[in-house]
């Protein structure tokens, strides 16, 4: 239970219909295997005590007495184990039957959880036994313990970890409008458990998936879904054990149908609690209900240093599904488009500027200029592209600028700029041998002048080209490349801008691929500074900043979830552990940390540009910092990590 992370599982025991004593050892074989592999949480299937199956059984003292016996030689034999979890039992209370999930941890029960919503169709007749447990709030003796809660508001809280918070729901709670897992939530579950027998149909395993997904989306909780399996009666049915684990929208974990066994997954607790926060319509509309109204339970157990299963993307921006990624990649390139046509049809203005270096960014910022200008019908040639090479331009930049503009049927002129510059070095009385920063910005600030000169001249847009990584990092000439009149590229980090490049590139063919795949293999670099004698690029911006990959990871986690740096680092080692060292990893996150704080200012002034991703740094969209606001609690928590 590190950095926020639970291990959860769900355990689909063998069991025997009726026979609860050996249902009861399948059972605490379970929970210790859990408990070996890491596991802080257990889910179990519905009424797995006794089978789901037994039917007019359930109405047999002798089978509810056994059930009983077995909760309490559970209990009882797994009191030494810091884990709690979660069983599926009848339990008789006066004259009603509850179909209940009992809440276990070090040998005490914490609560019992009765079925809200007991069905009664089709194959489905819980009715005949079971009473709803929805108003029912209880205390009974039951497995040798006094007071024991039946109540479906109930929350049950770790101690010393206050975001590990556990509400149960069953089966059918699941299925219908208004889940009980809704208010559990609201109420601060950020983990809901589904004890369920849910039978097999051509069709529904994915529907359940898909159910288990969106409600974990929907509540922002993590979802532990544990099905029955092998060992219910197949009178009529049967059951394959698919045990699903969900968090916030995305299934991290689920077993290979029809077989029983563990399913494990992490949960990120912490990420679950900061995206509530964030959402602040999360609890607006339950005004009754809050701590007072579900009865809250604590448990305590001890925090256990166990390895993750779950692992991280190197690249968080990029989709983990490469078979979605081109769906994903159309999608975000006509989301840019969308967003510069709207803005060119809003003006009316007929005609863009574009500063092309014939590096990635202002690739994809002519990419972008040609859908928009399609998507509009406009002329192509209204697309002005400029190149200004300068002291550190490569013929190779050079020349594919040239030729990007001449596949894409685009207008294009050449403005060498080194004259100008020099005679701006001898205005401000600058040595041009001293190749410091008033060398590079102002070669960046000459282009930007021109590009926004050249818009007055053809009544057109200056089309910014800077993206995301480079406005966390600050890595941009204050008014140079930092301006423009609508930037196309500001949500997009420099590890998409490569793949949807690249996804261009494989739309294409002839002469246009191949400038397009020159240009991904081509170092990233402002060209600021003159090139070696071969003619190469020398500044390379990643030598000089860190890998954009690095800083991309650390961007996605700080501004997404608000992570602390120690767990960003924790989870970047992780990720990169076969790519680089522990100290390089930490030496990158300290300069990404303080050039994030210091930059901000640059950021605070950014034209408009359209958002794509769940992160930006608009200060008119989703990030609103001060320019000055102090870096050192954010160091000092890494460097105590």
């Amino acid at each position: 239970m590190k950095y926020g992370f639970v291990k959860t599982a769900a355990a689909t025991p063998k069991i025997r219909v009726a026979d609860c004593d050996y249902n009861a050892n399948q059972i605490i074989a379970c929970v210790k295997e859990a408990y070996q592999n890491g596991a802080s949480l257990l889910v179990f299937p519905e009424l797995c005590v006794t089978g789901y199956t037994c039917s007019d059984l359930f109405l047999q003292s002798t089978l509810l007495k056994a059930a009983e016996k077995a909760v309490l030689k559970i209990k009882n034999e797994t009191k030494d184990l810091d884990i709690v979890f979660v069983v599926g039992v009848p339990i008789a209370v006066k004259q009603s039957l509850y179909n209940c999930g009992v809440v276990i941890c070090r040998g005490e029960i914490l609560g019992a959880v009765p079925k809200v919503n007991i069905p009664n169709y089709s194959e489905f007749y819980e009715v005949r036994h079971f009473t709803s447990g929805k108003n029912t709030v209880e205390s009974v003796t039951y497995a040798g313990e006094d007071d024991v809660l039946i109540s479906s508001k109930q929350i049950f809280r770790c101690l010393g970890m206050d975001d590990f918070t556990i509400g149960v729901e069953i089966c059918e709670d699941l299925w219908v409008a208004e889940s009980p897992s809704i208010r559990l939530a609201q109420s601060g579950a950020a983990i809901i458990c589904n004890l369920s027998c849910s039978d097999d149909l051509i069709g529904k395993a994915q529907y359940r998936r898909d159910l288990v997904k969106m409600q974990s989306a929907k509540l922002c909780c993590g979802y532990v879904y544990c099905d029955a399996g092998f060992g219910e009666s197949t009178t009529d049915m049967v059951f394959s054990a698919q045990n699903i684990i969900a968090e916030n929208g995305t299934i991290v974990s689920e077993s290979c149908r029809f077989n029983n066994g563990i399913t494990y997954a992490d949960i990120d607790v912490e990420r679950l609690m900061s995206e509530r926060r964030r959402t602040n319509t999360y609890i607006d509309y339950i005004p009754d209900c809050n701590s007072r109204y579900y009865s809250e339970k604590d448990f305590e157990i001890k925090k256990r240093d166990t390895k993750l299963s779950r692992t991280f993307p190197c690249t968080p921006f990029v989709p983990s599904d490469k078979s979605d990624l081109e769906n994903r990649c159309e999608e975000i390139l006509t989301i840019q488009a969308t967003g510069l046509a709207t803005r060119l049809a809003h003006t009316g203005i007929q005609n863009v500027v574009l500063g092309l270096s014939g590096g990635l960014d202002s690739t994809l910022a002519l990419i972008v200029c040609v859908h928009a200008f399609d998507m509009l019908s406009l002329d192509r040639k209204n697309i002005h592209t400029v190149t200004m090479p300068c002291f550190g331009t490569t013929k190779r930049t050079k020349s594919n600028a040239e030729k990007l503009a001449e596949a894409y049927g685009v207008s294009f002129e050449e403005i060498n700029i080194t004259l100008a510059v020099r005679q701006h070095f001898s205005d401000i009385g600058h040595d041009e041998s001293v190749t410091n920063i008033t060398y590079e910005n102002s070669q960046a600030r000459e282009r930007t002048q021109i590009l926004m000169d050249l818009s007055n001249k053809y009544n057109g847009l200056v089309i910014g080209t800077g993206d995301l990584s480079e406005l966390a990092l600050g890595w941009a000439t204050y008014n140079g490349d930092h301006m423009s009149m609508y930037a196309v590229n500001a949500s997009i980090p420099k590890t998409l801008v490569r793949y949807l490049t690249a996804y261009e590139a494989q739309k294409s063919d002839g002469t246009l691929k191949n400038v397009l795949l020159d240009v991904l293999d081509t170092p990233v670099s402002p060209e600021l500074l003159p090139p070696d004698k071969n003619g190469e690029i020398v500044q390379k911006t990643e030598d000089v900043v860190g890998p954009y990959e690095l800083h991309d990871f650390f961007l996605y986690y700080l501004v997404r979830f608000g992570y602390a740096p120690s767990k960003i680092y924790y989870m970047a080692k992780l990720s990169f552990k076969d790519k680089y060292s522990e100290e390089t990893i930490k030496k990158w996150l300290t300069v990404f940390i303080k050039r994030f704080f210091s930059q901000q200012f640059k950021r605070s002034c950014l034209p408009d540009g359209p958002k794509v991703g769940s992160v930006t740094l608009s200060p008119r969209s989703d990030w609103r910092m001060p320019s000055d606001a102090s870096v050192k609690a954010w160091l000092d928590e890494l460097e105590n990590a």
